[in-house]
């Protein structure tokens, strides 16, 4: 009896123990993990006011260079794609305008500055190709993939699947004719929200991190009408242009303009938003 009445507590201990060291392990990872971020959002925070100060007084390169900086070490936000715009538009330097609207846009499409800016930044751009209307219910769907991230819709996608699953489980075990009903179109609305909300996480990640869509940087530039310099000419278009890239061959970019026009161009001559 001696024996087993030490023996317990002593199980009882080591087990204690070991869930104590997981525990902090696990506390020491997750601090590791949140230390160096919250580091580095407050460098990019400070950084950020520095480069704002120039802007505020006239250094526009400057204020340029500081936030290229943050942004170059993989940092994104609305706000900042949105100075940057503002910076290369200050320097007279319409396509890079352009690009960063463009990609401020991607991150916050409700905001009505950066809407503004970009269609002013728009009216400077040399070509005006009169443009093909796209569906209203794709633009609808981009616009609200686009409300929320992409790591957001996927949150929400699993939830609402959890959540069926479990209203799913109720259904089939639950003897009341109310519940089982409840439940049944309950599960039906969360199934259907988790497989929308996939769906817009997809394309929401089509549209930010896979754009098919470029601005022209080239003064001018002729699109071929095959990806070598040979081709024939079949149009011309100049820096600040937005096209959709739909094909690439080495060096070489086949575009689509926004009338439906088609030709290749050397993928030197543009950046992909």
């Amino acid at each position: 009896m001696t024996l087993r009445s030490l023996s317990n507590p002593l199980k009882i201990l080591s087990i204690s123990l070991m869930r104590s060291l997981k525990r902090t392990i696990v506390l020491i990872i997750c601090i590791s993990t949140i230390v160096p971020f919250a580091s580095s959002q407050d460098q990019h925070n400070e950084k950020f006011t520095e480069g704002t100060d120039f802007y505020n007084s006239a250094g526009f390169q400057e204020a340029l260079d500081i936030w290229m900086e943050i942004y170059n070490t993989g940092y994104r936000s609305a706000s900042l794609a949105y100075n940057i715009g503002n910076a290369f538009f200050k320097l007279n330097d319409i396509p890079g305008a352009i690009l960063f609207y463009e990609r401020a846009r991607l991150l916050k499409p409700a905001d009505e500055n950066i809407n503004y800016n970009l269609q002013i930044a728009r009216s400077l751009v040399v070509d005006k190709f009169e443009e093909i209307p796209e569906l209203f219910f794709v633009k609808w769907f981009d616009f609200v993939s686009l409300v929320i991230s992409s790591n957001g819709w996927a949150i929400i996608s699993l939830i609402s699947f959890v959540l069926f699953l479990l209203l799913f489980s109720l259904y089939l075990f639950s003897s009341r004719y109310r519940l089982k009903v409840t439940a049944f179109w309950a599960g039906l609305f969360f199934v259907i929200l988790s497989l929308i909300s996939l769906s817009l996480t997809l394309r929401n990640k089509s549209l930010v991190y896979d754009s098919r869509k470029a601005i022209v940087f080239n003064p001018s530039v002729s699109g071929k009408s095959s990806p070598d310099t040979s081709g024939t000419d079949l149009f011309i278009i100049h820096e600040g242009t937005k096209v959709t890239i739909e094909d690439t061959v080495g060096e070489w970019h086949e575009i689509r303009l926004t009338d439906g026009n088609k030709g290749w161009i050397p993928s030197g001559s543009v950046n992909i938003i």
